[in-house]
C-alpha cells in the first residue's frame, strides 16, 4: 500500500518536506475554490508527482486534501476529528476550511441518484483500440462508451459508444440461452470453484507482493545500497502487480453470487436478481465483451456486427471465441 503523499512513513509522523510543499501549494489554490483538475496541471507542471512518480490525478489530490493526516488529524470510532499528535502539514483551519468546499457540503447540493451498470471492470473493451469501456455520462439514458483520452486520464479513442439498455438486453438473451442447455448447466457448479480458486490463488500473490513490497521499503531504509532510482522502480512494478493481481481477483470473486442447481425459469429469475448475481453470471461465462461502432449514426440495432463475444472456456487457460460447453 502506498504511503500518504507528504509523508515519509505510514504512521504519518514524518514529513517528506519535497512533497509537503506541493501539498501546502495546492491547499492554497484548493482555498481559492480552483478546481482539482486545473491544480493538477499546475502540480504536473511544477514537478509534483505522486508516490508512485506518476502524474496526480484530480480524485488522488482530492483524497489528498481530505485526509486528516495533513492537518495533524486523525477521525475517532465517532467519525470525530481529534488531534493525532502528528506533525502539520497545513493548518487545522485550512484543512477545515478546504472540507467546507466538498459538494456535499453545500445545502443546495443533491447527489444524483447512482445508475447502476451491468458490465464493469476489465470485460467490456472497446473493438477499434481495446480500452476499457466506461458509462455514459449522457443524461438521456444510461450507456457505456471508450472513455477519450485526456492528459489526467490516458484512455481510449471515444469513438465507441452504445445505449446501455439495447446492449445489456443483448447479452441477457445470449448469456441465458447458453445457460439453458443442458450440458453448461451440468458444469456450472464446477466451473465456479474453479473461477474462486483462481480467485483465491490471486489474492494469495497480491498478500505476497504486499510482504515484499513492505520488506523493500524496510531494506531500503535500512540503507542497503539500494537507489532511491531502483527503490522506486522496484515498488511501482511490485505495486502495478499487487492491483493487477487484486482486481482480477475482485472480478473473478463475483461468481459466488451464480446460483447452482436447477432454476426452471432462468428469464424469470434474471428479470428479478440483484445486480451482483447478474455481473457473477457475466463473469463466469463471458472472457471477453468487444463493442464496435454503429454501421451509421444514430442507428439503434444491436447485434452481433456490434457485441463480439468471448465465451469463457472452463478448465484451460485458452479463451477462444465459441460455445462454452464446446
Amino acid at each position: 500500500m502506498p504511503r500518504l503523499y507528504g509523508f515519509e512513513d505510514m504512521a504519518h509522523r514524518r514529513v517528506r518536506e519535497s512533497e509537503a510543499e506541493g501539498i501546502r501549494a495546492a491547499a492554497s489554490r484548493r482555498r481559492l475554490t480552483q478546481s482539482f483538475p486545473a491544480i493538477c496541471e499546475w502540480m504536473y507542471d511544477a514537478g509534483y508527482r505522486t508516490t508512485l512518480g506518476n502524474r496526480i490525478k484530480p480524485d488522488v489530490l482530492a483524497r489528498i486534501l481530505d485526509h486528516p493526516a495533513i492537518a495533524g488529524l486523525m477521525e475517532d470510532e465517532n467519525g470525530q476529528l481529534v488531534d493525532s499528535g502528528g506533525p502539520r502539514i497545513i493548518p487545522v483551519e485550512e484543512f477545515l476550511e478546504i472540507r467546507a468546499l466538498r459538494p456535499s457540503n453545500n445545502p443546495g447540493f443533491r447527489r444524483a441518484a447512482q445508475r447502476e451498470y451491468l458490465v464493469t471492470g476489465p470485460l467490456g473493451l472497446c473493438g477499434l483500440c481495446a480500452s476499457v469501456l466506461g458509462p455514459s455520462p449522457s443524461n438521456a439514458a444510461r450507456g457505456y462508451w471508450c472513455v477519450p483520452s485526456t492528459a489526467q486520464h490516458p484512455g481510449g479513442c471515444g469513438k465507441v459508444r452504445i445505449n446501455g439498455d439495447r446492449f445489456e438486453t443483448y447479452l441477457a438473451e445470449h448469456v441465458l440461452a447458453e445457460l439453458a442447455k443442458s450440458e453448461v448447466a451440468a458444469l456450472i457448479g464446477q466451473a465456479r470453484e474453479e473461477m474462486l480458486a483462481e480467485a483465491a490463488e490471486l489474492r494469495k500473490k497480491a498478500a505476497d507482493g504486499k510482504r515484499r513490497q513492505k520488506q523493500l521499503g524496510e531494506d531500503y531504509a535500512r540503507s542497503s545500497g539500494v537507489s532511491l532510482t531502483a527503490f522506486k522502480a522496484a515498488d511501482r512494478e511490485l505495486g502495478k502487480h499487487i492491483r493487477a493481481d487484486a482486481a482480477q481477483a475482485r472480478f473473478l470473486e463475483q461468481v459466488k453470487h451464480v446460483p447452482v442447481g436447477d432454476v426452471p425459469d432462468l428469464a424469470r429469475w434474471w428479470k428479478h436478481a440483484p445486480l451482483v448475481a447478474k455481473k457473477g453470471v457475466l463473469a463466469l461465462m463471458l472472457e471477453q465483451i468487444a463493442v464496435y461502432p454503429a454501421a451509421s449514426r444514430g442507428s439503434r440495432t444491436v447485434d452481433a456486427n456490434r457485441v463480439g463475444l468471448t465465451w469463457r472456456k472452463w478448465g484451460v487457460s485458452a479463451t477462444p471465441t465459441g460455445d462454452p460447453s464446446a
